[in-house]
């Protein structure tokens, strides 16, 4: 088979990932509009991510080893350790092109898919800008506050509200099939456009105390969360992150609860949500930033979470930026630290 074809054979497994990843990849599951998990090994974890649509349908990164490519290395790496010649061989058969080169059709269905793919991107990125602007975007006195409150974290003593925070009463979830209240946090990219947003569904105990919802995953996304970040607080200059002054500070955390425990113990320090661990080396960060504190959590010794963590150090280190580790000194995260000093 000609050499050139390898390009064709990447484009047209691309046109059919959300197959390919279900067959090469089970245990994964849909998140937004990438298939997630563990590593190419395919148990479940996060560390691995699929885009299923748009340009970058097919693109497959492994945060924890940094390993990635197209749909054509995703077969060569789950299947042949990386082997190419035998992807393709594997890929021809399964695309049914026999030995012959890639009919012109076939071409052209993959450019047809693709383009599709593109609306639909463009679609679930106004579909999560109108979700988040449907939410109430006070949160005092809603279950948002008062779930917040029941983490120890008291918004009233941030002095203002996170303006990527808001309040949807009934949001529809599929888990469940029924609509639940939920916080809503628009999730920005690198050029300050909306990119996802971002749902946590709660749910009122008997005894009154609102929690996360108990789903099989109460926080969900949609739209495109790779590279983007729930902006919590912009620290001691209140400037955006656009116009941060030079040799500013940022600290990254992992989740919104923990983030918001970082402003509330460290107000100074700007301080951005990564929604998850592998999430952080991707984020896109401005010139003016000389400093990244990633806030880590005390999870033990998880082999993902700590090439995750390395490959972020990696990353800001290599633009010339400051990297400090930060973790709780107690309990697991630093929502345990901000409780305890109460």
């Amino acid at each position: 088979m000609p050499h050139a074809d390898a390009g064709d054979i990447a484009r047209m497994l691309a046109g059919r990932i959300g197959q390919l990843v279900h067959e090469l990849l089970p245990n994964g599951r849909r998140e937004g509009v990438e298939w997630r998990c563990g590593s190419v090994a395919g148990e479940r974890g996060h560390s691995l991510s699929v885009h299923l649509a748009g340009r970058k349908s097919g693109v497959f990164c492994d945060f924890a080893t940094g390993e990635g490519g197209d749909a054509l290395d995703l077969v060569a790496a789950v299947l042949f350790r990386g082997g190419k010649a035998a992807a393709i061989a594997w890929a021809r058969r399964w695309l049914g092109l026999g030995d012959g080169p890639v009919p012109a059709t076939q071409r052209r269905q993959a450019a047809d898919t693709r383009a599709a793919d593109d609306a639909d991107v463009e679609r679930r990125r106004a579909l999560a800008q109108a979700l988040w602007l449907a939410a109430a975007p006070r949160l005092a006195g809603t279950p948002v506050d008062d779930y917040l409150a029941g983490r120890g974290i008291a918004l009233a003593e941030l002095g203002r509200q996170p303006r990527a925070l808001r309040y949807h009463p009934a949001l529809w979830c599929q888990e469940v099939g029924a609509k639940l209240p939920a916080m809503v946090a628009a999730i920005t990219d690198g050029n300050g456009e909306h990119s996802a947003t971002h749902r946590t569904f709660l749910a009122r105990r008997r005894d009154g105390v609102w929690t996360k919802a108990p789903l099989r995953d109460a926080k969900k996304s949609l739209g495109q969360v790779r590279s983007g970040s729930i902006r919590i607080w912009r620290g001691a200059s209140a400037r955006s992150l656009r116009d941060a002054p030079q040799g500013d500070s940022v600290a990254l955390a992992e989740g919104i609860e923990t983030a918001l425990s970082v402003a509330l113990i460290y107000p100074e320090l700007r301080v951005l949500s990564a929604v998850s661990v592998g999430n952080m080396m991707a984020i896109a960060l401005p010139p003016a930033i000389s400093t990244v504190y990633l806030i880590c959590d005390n999870d033990g010794a998880n082999p993902d979470t700590a090439r995750a963590l390395q490959r972020a150090v990696d990353r800001f280190a290599g633009e010339g930026r400051a990297v400090k580790l930060a973790r709780s000194p107690i309990g697991s995260d630093m929502n345990d630290l901000l409780q305890a000093a109460e």
